[in-house]
C-alpha cells in the first residue's frame, strides 16, 4: 500500500519529519517497507532560475536565432542563443544554468556550452513544456516584472516535494488499506506518545439533492454475497481532464489519472479505502440495477476486451436485462465511463470477501477494489464515500445529484462485542498495563465503552476492523500501539525439562546429515510443496489445491526431484554448472480408494524425504588434478555415507531395478517388507530437455519418514577391533546381460551372514571372447572372523558354498 506523506497529513495533524512517521508505522504493527522522495515535476526544477534579458540582437548567421545577454543574479550575464519568437530585452525568463537536467519523456538531457550556427551560448531560456510546468510551447515562458532575478524556479513555483512511504499491509489490517485507515493508527500511537493531534476528514454536509431526473431503482437477489448496495445519479457531467492536485495524488502514489470521473472513484478508494464504480446511466437499461448471480456459463465481457463465462457463483451488478460488472472485481464493456458519457451512476457497495475472492481467483482477475472486498471493508463507510464522490463529480465535473441515494441494505451487520478482564491483558502481554493506558488506548482505536467495572470493559468493536473480535485481538491491538519495545525482557525463564523423544532424534540426524552433506560441499535449498500440476498429468493419487492461484501452485507435489530441477536450471542459467543441492521436505499423497465421508483426512498422506542433486564437474580447475565429471557412483557413495551415518544396516535392504520413467537408469532400495526407502539413478534426457538442461543430472530421494521408522530402535554397540587377519577373495562370474550385482551381493549376504564383511564390483568386461549375451563381473569378497584366524578349509568351504548359489540362482559360471 502506497502512502503519501502530505496526504496524510490531511487527515492526522503532525510534526514528524516522514523517516520518523516511518518508525511510528513500523511499531504500530504496519511496517514500512520504503521511503522515497517523491516530485510533482521530475527533476524538481534543479538548475533552472528566474533571469532578465538585458540585451538581444538578430543572430548574425540565422534569420529565426536571437543572441541575448541574460542576468541570472551570479555576476558576469551569461550569453545565450534562443530561438524562440517572442524573446526580447527587458523580459523575465526561466533559464536552465549550465549542468542543468531536462527531460523529454523517458529521456534526458544535460544543458553545456556550445556553439549555434557559430554563437557560444552557455545556457537555455525555457518553455513551459520543456521544463515540466506546462504543455506550452508558443515560445519561452515570460514571468511578472516583479520576479526576483536568481530566484530558483522550484522556490518561484512553490514547488515541493512528498515523500511516499510503502507500507506492508499483512492481510488481516484490510482496515489500513487507505490513507484514512493509517492515519488512525498514526493517531492512536501520536495520543500514546504525549504528542499534540486530532483526526479529521472532510464533512458529509455539504451533500444535496439538486434534482429528481435521474431515478434509479436498486433490488438486491442475492443477500448473502451482497449485504448493502448504494447508488447516486449525478447528471450533466463533463468527463474532461482532472486537475493538477487530483491527478499529483494519484501519479505520487502510483496510479495512472484516467479522467476526472474515473479518478474521483481512484482516490475516495485510495483515500477512504471504500471501492467504488461508476456506470453510464443511460446504458443503465430500464433505470434499474439487480444485484444477482447468473446461470452457469453467461458470458461476459470486461472492460478490457477479455470475454469471460460467468459462474453461477459469480455476482453480478446488473440491468434490466444483461450483466454489467462482476461485483467488486471487474467492471463489463460498455457500461462504463467515456468521452461521451455525460450522465453517471456512482455504486457504493459492501459484498462478502469469500464470494469476491473465489470470483476474482476463478476469473484470474486482481484489481485495487477486489483486493479491498476480498479482505473485508466497513459496511458502515459506504454511504460516506458515496456522498464525496457525488460532491467530487459537481465540483470537478459540473454535474448535478439527480436522485437521493438509493441505499439497500436488508439486514444491518453488528458490530463485535468483546468482554476484555484486566488481568488477561496483563498475562497476556507479561506485564501490567495501567487501566487508564488500555482504556485510552482502546478509545483512540474507535472501540466504544459499553461498559466498565473494576475488572474489565465490555468494548464494541468498530465494523471496520473486521479481524479483532476476540479478547486476544483486542490486547495485540492494545500492545502494537503501547509499544512491543516497552515490554521489558523478563531476567528469569519459566521452563519445564522434557525427556527426549522420537522427534528429537529425528532432528538431531537431519542436522548431522546436513552437516555432513555441507562438508562435503553441498548446499541446502527449500523449495515450495505447491508445484505445477504439468509434472503429474492425470494422475489420480496427486493432492489437488482447490482454488489455486495458478497452474504453477496447483498441486502438492509428491516428489521432490522437480522443484529442485527448478533450483539447477536456475542455477545453471546463470554460468553455476557444478552443483551438489540437498533439500529436506515433505510430500503428499492421495489415496482415492480410501476415501471416507467420516474420516477424509484417512485419504491422505504426508511423508518426509530427503532429495539430493549431483551435476556438472566433481573437480574443476585444479592444479592438482585434471577436470573430472561428477557420476552416478559418486552420488551413491553420499548416499551409502548417510546410510551408515544414521546406522541403516545393509542387511535390511534389497535392492531392484527402477522402473521409474524419469531415470534413465536407476534402482530402488526396499526395506524387508517391500517399503520403498530410496530411489536414486542417472536422469533421463527427456525430463532434462523439460528443464532446458544439456548436462547430465544424477538424483537420489531418500524416505526419511520410513528411514526413521527402520532405525527406530538401533541401538550403539562398540566392539573391539579384530585381532584376526580378513581374508580376501575374488571370482570372476560369467553372467547373462541381464543379471545385476546387486543380485550377486544379496545371494552372497544370504549364503554366509556372519563372516562375510563386504562385496564389491572391481570389474565388468563385456566383448571379445564371450559368448552371446554374457558378461563377465570381477567381484571381491572379504572374510573376516573377529574370534579366531580363519583356515583354508573354513574358507574354501564358504566360497563352494557361495559359488554353488551363484550357479543355482543366476546360472552363474567361474571363468
Amino acid at each position: 500500500m502506497n502512502i503519501s506523506y502530505k496526504w496524510l497529513k490531511e487527515y492526522v495533524d503532525f510534526d514528524l519529519s516522514p523517516q520518523q512517521v516511518c518508525d511510528a508505522l513500523t511499531s504500530t504493527g504496519l511496517e514500512v517497507d520504503a521511503l522515497e522522495e517523491v516530485q510533482s515535476i521530475r527533476g524538481g526544477l534543479k538548475g533552472l532560475y528566474v533571469g532578465k534579458v538585458l540585451t538581444c540582437e538578430v543572430h548574425p548567421n540565422s534569420d529565426h536565432l536571437h543572441v541575448t545577454t541574460v542576468d541570472l543574479g551570479k555576476g558576469e550575464p551569461s550569453q545565450i542563443v534562443c530561438g524562440a519568437p517572442n524573446v526580447a530585452a527587458g523580459q523575465k525568463v526561466i533559464v536552465a544554468d549550465l549542468g542543468c537536467v531536462l527531460y523529454d519523456g523517458d529521456q534526458e538531457f544535460v544543458i553545456k556550452k556550445s556553439k549555434l550556427r557559430g554563437v557560444e551560448s552557455n545556457g537555455m531560456i525555457c518553455a513551459e513544456d520543456e521544463i515540466g510546468v506546462g504543455t506550452s510551447h508558443d515560445g519561452i515562458i515570460v514571468l511578472p516584472d516583479d520576479a526576483v532575478v536568481g530566484t530558483p524556479a522550484a522556490e518561484y513555483y512553490n514547488l515541493e516535494s512528498d515523500w511516499l512511504i510503502e507500507v506492508d499491509i499483512t492481510a488481516n489490517r484490510a482496515d489500513a488499506l487507505s490513507h484514512w485507515g493509517v492515519a488512525r493508527d498514526l493517531y492512536a500511537w501520536l495520543k500514546q506518545n504525549g504528542y499534540e493531534t486530532s483526526l479529521h476528514r472532510p464533512s458529509d454536509d455539504a451533500f444535496a439533492v439538486d434534482n429528481h431526473d435521474l431515478p434509479i431503482e436498486v433490488e438486491i437477489q442475492n443477500t448473502e454475497a451482497c449485504k448493502r448496495y448504494a447508488c447516486v445519479s449525478v447528471s450533466g457531467c463533463q468527463v474532461k481532464e482532472s486537475p493538477d492536485w487530483l491527478k499529483n495524488k494519484l501519479t505520487t502514489i502510483g496510479l495512472r489519472p484516467i479522467n476526472n470521473i474515473v479518478d474521483i472513484t481512484n482516490y475516495v478508494m485510495m483515500a477512504y479505502g471504500q471501492p467504488l464504480h461508476t456506470f453510464d446511466a443511460d446504458m443503465v437499461k430500464g433505470r434499474k440495477i439487480v444485484v444477482k448471480t447468473m446461470p452457469e456459463g453467461t458470458p461476459f465481457v470486461t472492460l478490457d476486451g477479455e470475454e469471460h463465462k460467468l459462474s453461477e457463483r459469480d455476482l453480478a451488478i446488473c440491468n434490466a436485462e444483461e450483466p454489467m460488472c462482476i461485483a467488486g472485481v471487474f467492471g463489463g464493456k460498455g457500461s462504463g465511463t467515456y468521452e461521451t458519457t455525460t450522465n453517471v451512476v456512482l455504486e457504493s457497495a459492501y459484498f462478502h470477501p469469500t464470494w469476491i475472492r473465489k470470483s476474482a481467483r476463478r476469473h484470474g482477475l486482481s484489481t485495487d477494489a477486489s483486493f479491498r472486498f476480498e479482505r473485508g471493508i466497513d459496511p458502515n463507510g459506504v454511504i460516506y464515500a458515496l456522498k464525496q464522490a457525488a460532491l467530487l463529480c459537481k465540483e470537478l465535473a459540473g454535474g448535478k445529484v439527480s436522485m437521493e441515494i438509493c441505499d439497500v441494505y436488508p439486514e444491518k451487520m453488528e458490530n463485535a462485542v468483546v468482554d476484555l478482564q484486566y488481568s488477561y491483558v496483563h498475562n497476556l502481554v507479561g506485564k501490567d498495563i495501567p487501566v487508564e493506558t488500555i482504556k485510552n488506548i482502546c478509545q483512540t482505536l474507535e472501540m466504544k465503552v459499553l461498559q466498565e467495572t473494576a475488572e474489565g470493559l465490555k468494548l464494541e468493536i468498530p465494523a471496520y476492523r473486521v479481524d479483532v473480535t476476540r479478547p486476544c485481538d483486542v490486547v495485540e491491538d492494545i500492545l502494537r500501539i503501547y509499544g512491543y519495545n516497552n515490554v521489558e525482557i523478563p531476567t528469569q525463564l519459566k521452563s519445564s525439562l522434557v525427556i527426549k523423544g522420537e522427534e528429537d532424534r529425528k532432528h538431531k540426524l537431519q542436522n548431522l546429515v546436513s552437516e555432513q552433506l555441507v562438508g562435503a560441499g553441498f548446499n541446502e535449498i527449500l523449495n515450495n510443496s505447491l508445484t505445477k500440476t504439468a509434472y503429474y498429468g492425470e494422475s489420480d493419487t496427486v493432492v489437488k489445491i482447490m482454488n489455486p492461484l495458478s497452474s504453477d501452485l496447483g498441486v502438492m507435489r509428491q516428489t521432490l526431484l522437480y522443484g529442485g530441477l527448478e533450483s539447477v536450471e536456475h542455477n545453471v542459467k546463470r554460468k553455476q554448472a557444478n552443483l551438489r543441492f540437498f533439500e529436506f521436505g515433505n510430500c503428499y499423497f492421495f489415496d482415492p480408494e480410501k476415501l471416507n465421508e467420516e474420516n477424509p483426512i484417512q485419504a491422505y498422506k504426508e511423508e518426509n524425504f530427503m532429495g539430493i542433486w549431483v551435476t556438472g564437474k566433481r573437480v574443476e580447475g585444479s592444479w592438482a588434478h585434471p577436470n573430472e565429471d561428477s557420476t552416478y557412483y559418486e552420488l551413491a557413495a553420499y548416499v551409502q555415507n548417510i546410510l551408515s551415518r544414521i546406522g541403516m544396516k545393509q542387511g535390511l535392504m534389497v535392492q531392484k531395478k527402477s522402473e521409474n520413467p524419469d531415470f534413465s537408469a536407476g534402482i530402488v532400495i526396499e526395506n524387508r517388507g517391500g517399503k520403498k526407502l530410496i530411489e536414486m539413478g542417472i536422469l533421463s534426457k527427456k525430463l532434462l530437455k523439460q528443464f532446458d538442461l544439456q548436462q547430465p543430472v544424477y538424483f537420489a530421494e531418500l524416505n526419511w519418514t520410513q528411514l526413521m521408522k527402520a532405525t527406530k530402535k538401533n541401538e550403539v554397540t562398540f566392539t573391539e577391533i579384530s585381532k584376526h587377519p580378513a581374508v580376501s577373495r575374488d571370482l570372476a562370474l560369467l553372467v547373462d546381460n541381464a543379471v545385476e550385482f546387486a543380485q550377486i551381493e544379496q545371494i552372497a549376504r544370504q549364503t554366509e551372514k556372519k563372516l562375510l564383511k563386504k562385496v564389491e564390483l572391481f570389474d565388468v568386461y563385456e566383448g571379445k571372447n564371450l559368448p552371446e549375451g554374457k558378461k563377465s563381473y570381477a567381484v571381491n569378497f572379504i572374510l573376516q572372523d573377529t574370534e579366531k584366524t580363519m583356515n583354508d578349509k573354513q574358507i574354501d568351504a564358504i566360497m563352494q558354498k557361495l559359488i554353488a548359489n551363484l550357479k543355482k540362482q543366476l546360472n552363474a559360471e567361474l571363468r
